[in-house]
């Protein structure tokens, strides 16, 4: 005898909403922000267009829940480069090739491209996004300034001048349209190490008096 079929489980659920966002990016890449429709998106992804406003609310809403799909990878990868038991240095290179790869792939630049055809996106980048990422990688920074690693007063600052040094200009050249630059790990290598040239550990104070060395 065969039961009755009830609400889709929990795992069924979670895959139609993954299979609604790819169709989602996809339709991203393809159109773009304006030119992407919630009509569209669901008949890419095979569902109604119903379920995408009952679990979105609107266009806008699928959007940060993209954002927000593709920063928790983005975090995903940043922790898992900044917890792993190596140096700082090779952490923070593991980390800036990471957020190259992440910030210069296709997903982030259909993303930060939408956000720029529909200003009104930059919010829910910012807040789904950066915002998000920025204090795992403070919160790394404080844990070396504790221990004299680097000189870092404000972590947060510091975080912002590791990301400049990282994404420099690659970001708006590949949003420009240029090819993605194929040097990602010698880049965030130079930049991990300016960074760290720029804020060196301090000086260790010698107890009796007699002068300083270096941790």
């Amino acid at each position: 005898m065969q039961g009755r079929r009830g609400r889709p489980r929990e795992g069924e659920n979670e895959a139609r909403r993954a299979a609604v966002l790819d169709a989602a990016f996809a339709e991203l890449v393809e159109r773009g922000y304006t030119g992407t429709t919630m009509l569209a998106v669901a008949r890419r992804a095979g569902a109604s267009k119903e379920t995408l406003y009952s679990w979105f609310g609107d266009k806008r809403g699928l959007f940060a829940a993209l954002v927000r799909r593709q920063s928790e990878q983005a975090n995903a990868a940043v922790a898992e480069a900044l917890t792993l038991d190596r140096p700082p240095r090779e952490a923070l290179t593991a980390f800036a090739v990471r957020l190259l790869r992440l910030l210069l792939g296709e997903a982030s630049v259909a993303i930060n491209r939408a956000a720029v055809a529909a200003p009104e996106l930059a919010g829910v980048l910012l807040a789904e996004g950066r915002h998000t990422t920025g204090p795992l990688v403070a919160g790394y920074l404080a844990g070396l300034a504790a221990r004299g690693e680097i000189a870092a007063g404000d972590p947060e600052e510091a975080f912002r001048l590791l990301y400049g040094l990282v994404v420099s200009d690659a970001q708006i050249r590949v949003l420009l349209g240029e090819a993605p630059p194929t040097d990602l790990e010698e880049r965030a290598r130079r930049a991990v190490d300016r960074f760290l040239a720029l804020l060196p550990p301090a000086p260790v104070r010698d107890p009796s008096g007699r002068g300083a060395g270096t941790r």
